[in-house]
């Protein structure tokens, strides 16, 4: 809509449509008081697929204006269905104040909820890899990028032929996937959720090689084993792109690009991987797989992982020894071992939040818990025989010191939310009765809490 046509309509609703102009392509949630509201199509699409009222209120322009609404306190749930269905939603918050404000409240986007980078444990499946991917293809074959935003793995492959490609997507199954304009194979991917038709211009070489570059700290991606690889990092850089367009804030924790290539591990095409039933049976569910059956992990991380191995079964005999090696070391250390592990909880996805500084006070409670827990699995482990467990026991950080200042400056058990209050112990701020109080304090406090996780995330780097 341009600039003309806004006149036309009443100051909230410019507010809006400037908004929505920014993100013509997915929901917009507009923070109105304690709902979150949608307009015009965007309300009639929301009504659909998440089964609210629609209704039309007041006009503007001369017309009735559709809308739809969730509560805030929900909004989490609705987002959890929106994502599930392969949906991205913008959040629009109140960032002004409304004493100060002749007009509307200044409003503004604060985040890009979208399928494949999503950190929020409530909108993840714990067990399960959650990607996004990036697919490109030329005369030369197919370049396909994939990373788990919540661990910072990153990945590239280059499949020759539109069979392997399509092994990879069965083997990946991203839960989304950008693919530029002009991409020729579109039945290997129009049955996926999740697809973002991107320009061109967002797969140009010379601009995924700085991009990278930059992100890494490198002069050039020799040293990943990637610098000639031209379709995969055609298909990273579109990828890196988008992350940081939907994040808005630094990505600390990918620090690295991995190419995989089909010679390293057993290949299975698409019908094989279907049929063997890894981790999706026949009728589409998760019960009576492969993983099901051999997944006696303690911890989702180790279930991720499992998963990663039994979907692509190295042919490294190097790597199988070590493997065969652990386990019969381990053996009989297992009903000691899984406690102390169990109580590691998510560890992985805990440090990816605060590197996205999403973490909340619950995960540097649980943080804290984890890093409780390494002494014990230290003292299990040091005496046993197995080369590669040494090798594994060595690479376990240490963090005293992280560890003191959480259990002396984060309360037992804190809220969900920094704004509940409750977060800081008292001894940290004497000055505070009854632990810190949010709402009195919140300039303070959410500068505190900020910088909190961003300290948390540089010490364990």
């Amino acid at each position: 809509m341009e600039n003309k046509e806004y006149v036309e309509h009443t100051p909230m609703m410019q507010q809006y449509l400037r908004l929505k102009a920014q993100h013509p392509e997915i929901l917009l949630f507009y923070r109105m008081g304690d709902f979150y509201e949608l307009f015009y199509d965007d309300a009639k699409r929301a009504s659909q697929l998440l089964d609210i009222s629609l209704t039309k209120r007041g006009a503007s322009a001369g017309e009735p204006i559709p809308m739809a609404g969730v509560p805030h306190h929900a909004v989490e749930n609705y987002l959890a269905k929106l994502v599930q269905l392969g949906e991205s939603v913008a959040i629009c918050e109140q960032v002004g104040d409304p004493a100060a404000s002749k007009g509307p409240v200044e409003r503004k986007v604060v985040r890009i909820v979208t399928p494949g980078t999503v950190s929020d444990e409530a909108l993840l499946q714990e067990r399960q890899d959650n990607l996004l991917a990036a697919i490109w293809q030329d005369a030369r074959g197919f370049g396909y990028a994939t990373l788990d935003i919540s661990s910072g793995r990153f990945r590239v492959a280059e499949p020759e032929d539109v069979e392997t490609m399509a092994a990879e997507l069965q083997r990946t199954n991203p839960a989304e996937l950008l693919y530029p304009e002009n991409f020729e194979q579109m039945a290997l991917i129009e049955q996926r959720h999740g697809l973002r038709r991107r320009p061109l211009w967002e797969f140009e070489l010379d601009t995924a090689r700085q991009q990278l570059n930059l992100q890494f700290g490198t002069r050039d991606l020799t040293g990943f084993g990637v610098e000639q690889s031209q379709q995969a990092l055609r298909a990273a850089g579109c990828l890196l792109q988008y992350v940081k367009d939907t994040q808005r804030t630094a990505l600390p924790h990918i620090r690295g690009i991995t190419m995989e290539r089909q010679q390293d591990g057993i290949i299975m095409d698409a019908a094989t991987r279907r049929n063997l039933e890894i981790t999706q049976s026949l009728s589409g569910g998760s019960e009576n797989t492969l993983a099901a059956i051999l997944d006696r992990t303690v911890t989702p991380m180790g279930s991720r992982m499992l998963k990663r191995w039994l979907h692509m079964p190295t042919r490294d005999v190097k790597v199988l020894n070590n493997r065969q090696q652990a386990i019969g070391a381990l053996q009989d250390l297992t009903a000691d071992l899984q406690p102390p592990l169990r109580q590691v909880g998510d560890l992985e996805r805990i440090l990816a939040r605060l590197a996205l500084r999403t973490a909340r006070p619950r995960d540097l409670a649980r943080m804290r818990h984890a890093f409780q827990q390494l002494p014990d699995i230290r003292a299990l482990l040091q005496d046993v025989e197995a080369t590669h467990v040494q090798q594994l026991l060595a690479q376990v950080g240490q963090f005293d010191e992280l560890q003191d200042l959480l259990e002396r400056a984060v309360v037992e058990a804190p809220p969900v939310l920094v704004r509940d209050g409750g977060v800081i112990a008292p001894a940290i701020m004497p000055s505070w009765t009854n632990g810190v109080r949010w709402r009195t304090a919140p300039a303070t406090t959410s500068i505190g809490w900020r910088s909190a996780s961003v300290k948390s995330w540089a010490w364990i780097r």
